[in-house]
């Protein structure tokens, strides 16, 4: 079956850095675009950043544009979702998702699979 399972998580200082990463089994990983999005506390899921199956392409929310970097290695199977310049805004629960094909929605209920989610706290 599928898993996705989301790590790199915890506390950070606004201007700081966290590498999110997600581990992917149970599918053709190099056959799926994936997503990240989050969603922070009292607020809905919003989608960050998705990357197309082999990685020639990335899209980002304005949100983040120029601060995070998503990446994926097919050979292990793992998206990762490089976070620097953070802020207390960043401050969310991070999923990652599989689309149901190699496409990129900005809609999150356009994805099949999510993992359960890595904290992000952006704090001084």
């Amino acid at each position: 079956q599928v898993q996705l399972v989301e790590s790199g998580g915890g506390l950070a200082q606004p201007g700081g850095s966290l590498r999110l990463s997600c581990a992917a089994s149970g599918f053709t990983f190099s056959s799926y675009a994936m997503s990240w999005a989050r969603q922070a506390p009292g607020k809905g899921l919003e989608w960050v950043s998705g990357i197309y199956s082999d990685g020639s392409k990335t899209y980002y929310a304005d949100s983040v544009k120029g601060r995070f970097t998503i990446s994926r290695d097919n050979a292990k199977n793992t998206v990762y979702l490089q976070m620097d310049s953070l802020t207390p805004e960043d401050t969310a629960l991070y999923y990652c998702a599989k689309s149901p094909g190699d496409y990129i929605a900005t809609m999150t209920d356009q994805y099949d699979y999510w993992g359960q989610g890595t904290q992000v706290t952006v704090s001084s």
